[in-house]
């Protein structure tokens, strides 16, 4: 039926000169619903209990090691193979899998995690030696995609049954970096290793699929019910994307953000996925322009994100005046509003500073054709501003090495920011992120602030914006297409196409249920699933750490109250209350700077 439905389409196309109303034909599957930045499918659901037939594509040449691939296409994969201690949903809250609960010291710098009778594909328990390894390898092991965000982390030490890990300082958000794929601790290295989710890879006379974990360790409500899935080999995007029209190929991972991107004009649904990749600019601070006319906090007023991310992404990207995900709990939209498009403001501001006419230069990685373009674009919206900009290309191969020389006013780069949107690594005096004389001792003491307490994340990005050292664009999404109809509750999330949660297992606290603990004041879901921990950011907080004390352990149920304006001098009444965080740089898991 699909390659009947793609072949009319073509048709339909030639027919019509492939455009429609004079534009260009711009393809949406009608599976894409945005209502207030919300993104939802509008498939009706599969009979209950109907297996699934489809397959999904791979790159055999690229690595299946789910604690070194970069590559998303097989990263799709493994949401299907392997489970860590959390997984983490779209609105960046933490939900249990591998761990059953742990407790927090009163310093909240040594966490103890225990957890639940899991077991691996082959049958084998997981055990606690198998994820203190996987935590220390994707803290410091050789081409690690999780390194950046470990940098608080001191050790990951089994000890009995339980993982203790150790922080360099109190961490209140630790769980939700703690989706790292756990394998078994000698396999660590290995091409394939084995998993604890719900499918296997299986290798065949016929080539690689994806097989049902028999007598899987848990149970939950996925969304893919086939019992088995043959994996075809990919070798481009087109390609990709011709499987996928013409194909059995039911679901593909694609980037927007790409040149490389190949339109797609089948019958499909459409989610987006946030990727966590982070567009900006940021100024040279100690070059002559900005010494002399102090125009940094007043950049962000030119520049029309909107059009940028529809224009350049497809809208597979989201505007941010500030340096979070606006999908992330630490965005305060109140805050947001006051750094956004004001092409006035920014003229006044230039003409006021006596800078009309001025030359700035904007450095950019020309490498990225996508990039360069949206580089342009900006020069434009400064130009109108009453600027002159020179742009300045150079390659991958020397643009960290130009970055350092500091011979321009402005770079545009980006850079694949922890799910905690740590922005240490940008103002500590050897952040890997530092560049233009970016590092500040009191921004970064408001990064450990913010860590500590997420309610001073406004804190920290009103003075960001407040100073200009860094401009915020977009962050970018991920594009998942599926076959109409194939997929019934499908909610893609950041590193987790497949994201599902699982049902109480035995042993385990039910969270519509009272345990005993204190929390905010806010009652447990009752419809027996856990309650978010996220919330809006709408009111700066005081700063300053927690009194606290005597050191002590208090066990936490995984009982999640909804996340509420924190006050730093509370009491310690739960988990996520009282984090509290002095860190140093965090980096991505991609290249630190593009």
């Amino acid at each position: 039926m699909k390659r009947w439905l793609s072949l009319l389409m073509a048709l339909c196309l030639l027919l019509t000169g492939c455009a429609v109303g004079g534009r260009t034909y711009v393809p949406h599957g009608g599976g894409l619903a945005r209502e207030e930045g919300d993104t939802s499918p509008t498939s009706e659901p599969t009979l209950g209990g109907e297996e699934q037939s489809f397959s999904l594509v791979y790159y055999s040449d690229r690595s299946l090691n789910p604690l070194t691939c970069t590559d998303y296409t097989n990263r799709t994969l493994f949401s299907l193979i392997y489970q860590g201690l959390f997984s983490v949903d779209r609105s960046y809250a933490a939900q249990p899998v591998l761990c059953r609960e742990y407790t927090v010291s009163q310093d909240m710098m040594a966490y103890t995690f225990y957890l639940n009778d899991a077991t691996f594909s082959d049958g084998t328990p997981v055990t606690a030696q198998d994820v203190a390894a996987c935590l220390t390898f994707a803290k410091s092991g050789q081409g690690s995609v999780y390194q950046g965000r470990f940098f608080h982390m001191v050790s990951a030490v089994a000890q009995g049954a339980a993982v203790v890990v150790t922080m360099d300082t109190a961490y209140e958000d630790l769980p939700i970096l703690l989706d790292v794929p756990i394998v078994k601790a000698g396999e660590i290295n290995a091409q394939q290793p084995l998993g604890t989710g719900p499918y296997l890879l299986n290798r065949t006379t016929g080539g690689m699929r994806l097989r049902r974990t028999p007598n899987w360790w848990c149970q939950a409500t996925l969304p893919v019910t086939a019992s088995s899935i043959p994996l075809v080999q990919a070798e481009s995007n087109s390609q990709i994307r011709d499987q996928f029209q013409f194909s059995d190929v039911g679901l593909v991972c694609a980037d927007p953000g790409t040149d490389t991107y190949a339109d797609f004009r089948s019958d499909y649904e459409l989610w987006d996925c946030e990727s966590g990749i982070f567009l900006y600019m940021a100024c040279n601070n100690e070059s002559e322009f900005f010494q002399e006319y102090k125009l940094q906090s007043a950049i962000t007023f030119a520049i029309d994100r909107d059009t940028l991310v529809e224009d350049n992404y497809r809208g597979f990207a989201r505007s941010a005046t500030l340096p979070a995900s606006p999908q992330s709990p630490y965005y305060s939209e109140g805050l947001a509003s006051r750094y956004g498009y004001d092409a006035e403001k920014f003229s006044q501001a230039v003409a006021s500073a006596g800078a009309v006419g001025e030359t700035v230069r904007l450095l950019v990685n020309a490498d990225d054709s996508l990039r360069l373009r949206v580089a342009k674009a900006i020069a434009e919206m400064l130009t109108a501003g009453g600027l002159v900009v020179q742009i300045v290309e150079c390659g991958s191969a020397n643009f960290l090495t130009r970055l350092a020389e500091r011979n321009y006013e402005l770079y545009l780069s980006q850079t694949k920011l922890s799910p905690n949107m740590d922005l240490s690594a940008f103002f500590y005096v050897t952040g890997t992120l530092s560049y233009g004389a970016m590092d500040d001792l009191a921004t970064y003491s408001l990064c450990l602030e913010a860590l500590a307490n997420r309610g001073n994340y406004y804190n920290l990005h009103q003075k960001i914006m407040n100073e200009g050292r860094l401009i915020p664009i977009l962050f970018r999404s991920y594009a998942i297409y599926a076959t109409r109809g194939l997929m019934t509750g499908l909610t893609p999330a950041r590193d987790n196409v497949f994201f599902y949660t699982l049902r109480n297992l035995p042993g385990q606290p039910n969270p519509s249920e009272p345990t005993g603990e204190p929390t905010d004041g806010t009652a447990a879901g009752t419809d027996g699933s856990a309650p978010s921990v996220t919330g809006s950011i709408r009111e700066p907080q005081p700063l300053g750490l927690p009194r606290r004390g005597p050191r002590q352990d208090r066990k936490a149920h995984l009982v999640f109250p909804k996340k509420t304006e924190r006050d730093p001098q509370g009491p310690a009444h739960n988990v996520f209350r009282n984090a509290s965080s002095r860190s140093r740089p965090s980096a991505s898991w991609e290249s630190p700077q593009q």
